[in-house]
């Protein structure tokens, strides 16, 4: 193989890699000059390769989906069957790794011309393995787009509708999707509420790429557990209130930390802040995490909120009442000797 040909396919593999590469970058990690990365960037094209490029001090060069599949990778019935089976195993998560199927997917769905994307999203939605427990649908399409949105650290915008159908636009910087619980969870960084937050992806739609590429914020991967943690446990429960916390908001979530999501502002000294469970003795146990020493309210509906008290009031009594006697010790006796087995 040729140093020409090595390169070009060098190049190649930097383009299917990332969104948007500077000319600059392109040629320092090559090792050539701008002048040889755009001769490359023509061969390229030359062999079907639709590369868009901008001019200008920011400028640089993007992969593109074309008119037909790039030759020598996939035929078009392959590149169908391979994204297909690609979006099933990530919806129904198939794999043990979520994260090497949506990388794959992303990489196929950039090149995937607008004909084979169609047939794709046609077939996707109507290929449901049997045997598989499966949570609320999850489009396909919508997951692709967001796990190219993730790998090129794109802001992207999206419709969504909340658990109480709330629909609101939202503009964020993805950072990872998760499965959990049957769902697939979107974790990112909302411009618009200026925080983290976590969204169920079956309840997206619309998503609009902008373009816009961001720095991602750092993140650990124990703290993406913790948030798709606090997502989970969102989910509408048997018994739920509002607590209305003498605490500013500023102030409830830096004690909160992730678990301080879905709180608003009540006014400039309090916070409302959502709780529930299972029955009222979650909800009980939720409340008992405000921080010691600060008035709330609540507005726990009946009859969980009379069972509440009915406990409470039990708890109370027994606290103020008089101990029980302490138990009498157990004295252990020595085993009598007749009662040894000697083994021979």
């Amino acid at each position: 193989m040729s140093d020409t040909t090595t390169r070009a396919l060098s190049l190649l593999n930097l383009l299917q890699t990332h969104r948007h590469w500077p000319g600059t970058e392109l040629a320092a990690r090559l090792g050539v000059t701008e002048r040889t990365v755009r001769r490359d960037v023509e061969r390229l094209r030359d062999l079907g390769y639709r590369i868009e490029s901008t001019p200008g001090i920011a400028g640089g060069y993007r992969l593109e989906a074309g008119s037909a599949v790039p030759p020598l990778l996939l035929t078009d019935e392959e590149a169908v069957a391979m994204a297909i089976g690609l979006r099933v195993a990530a919806s129904q998560r198939l794999v043990s790794g979520p994260e090497t199927t949506l990388t794959a997917l992303a990489k196929l769905e950039q090149v995937l011309p607008a004909p084979l994307r169609r047939r794709v999203n046609a077939l996707a939605d109507a290929v449901q393995p049997a045997g598989i427990q499966t949570g609320a649908a999850v489009s396909s399409e919508v997951l692709g787009e967001l796990a190219l949105a993730i790998r090129d650290h794109e802001r992207v915008r999206f419709d969504y509708t909340s658990m109480t159908g709330a629909e609101t636009r939202r503009r964020v910087e993805p950072h990872a999707l998760a499965p959990a619980d049957r769902h697939w969870y979107l974790l990112c960084w909302d411009l618009e509420r200026d925080d983290w937050r976590t969204f169920r992806v079956d309840r997206l739609a619309r998503v609009e790429h902008t373009r816009v590429l961001f720095d991602p914020r750092p993140l650990t991967p124990a703290e993406v557990e913790d948030f798709i943690l606090v997502a989970r446990s969102w989910t509408r429960q048997p018994v739920e209130a509002d607590a209305v916390i003498e605490l500013p908001i500023d102030v409830m979530k830096e004690h909160f930390g992730i678990w301080g999501q879905g709180a608003t502002e009540e006014d400039a000294t309090r916070t409302r802040w959502p709780v529930g469970g299972a029955d009222f003795r979650e909800t009980m146990y939720g409340l008992s995490w405000i921080p010691a020493g600060v008035d709330y309210t609540t507005d726990l509906a009946e009859p969980s909120r009379s069972e509440l008290r009915e406990v409470l009031e039990r708890m109370l009594r027994a606290v103020d009442a008089s101990p029980p006697p302490a138990r009498t010790p157990v004295v252990e006796r020595a085993p009598h000797p007749a009662q040894h087995t000697v083994t021979p």
